[in-house]
């Protein structure tokens, strides 16, 4: 446990490094009667990041975290095989996006995970299953204007034409 604190915090530590750099190529400060610059909220969350980061590394330096004491392994196997159950059905839920777009694959992905992984009842997984559909589509595509995958198939945009027509 005690090598992957280190690691991660490093890690992540570069990501933001990175995420910083990038970030910058875009305003970061305010502009005067616009407000905050393109790249600020990146740029300072990356920042907030990499202070996050500074602290997981002197933390594990002076031992201070239960993880930066612990002599376990970080992945035990069930663990591990919770860890690869997660990953594959993520890898096949954005393997679905592109044949029947992100809202029929987010539902299947939370019914799996909430039932099969959480043990949650159908009521808990079908409420969250099929709001977050719904959810989704209210903020991206109404809210932002940002039109999701919809995928291959012309009856995923069909069942949301009633909340286009209430809604714009």
């Amino acid at each position: 446990m005690r090598p992957a604190e280190l690691i991660m915090a490093v890690v992540m530590a570069f990501f933001s490094l990175y995420l910083m750099w990038k970030s910058a190529e875009l305003p970061i400060g305010w502009i005067p009667q616009e407000g905050p610059g393109g790249g600020a909220f990146p740029f300072w969350l990356a920042a907030g990041m990499l202070a996050s980061c500074g602290v997981v590394i002197a933390r594990w330096f002076m031992r201070a975290s239960d993880a930066s004491r612990s002599e376990e392994p970080y992945m035990d196997g069930p663990s591990f095989r919770m860890f690869l159950l997660s990953a594959g059905s993520l890898t096949v839920m954005i393997g679905l996006i592109h044949i029947i777009g992100v809202y029929g694959a987010v539902p299947l992905f939370l019914i799996f995970y909430m039932r099969y992984m959480g043990r949650h009842s159908w009521i808990t997984t079908g409420a969250v299953a099929g709001i977050t559909p719904v959810v989704t589509f209210l903020f991206f595509d109404i809210a932002l204007n940002i039109t999701l995958p919809k995928g291959l198939s012309v009856i995923e945009e069909q069942i949301f034409y009633p909340l286009y027509d209430i809604l714009l």
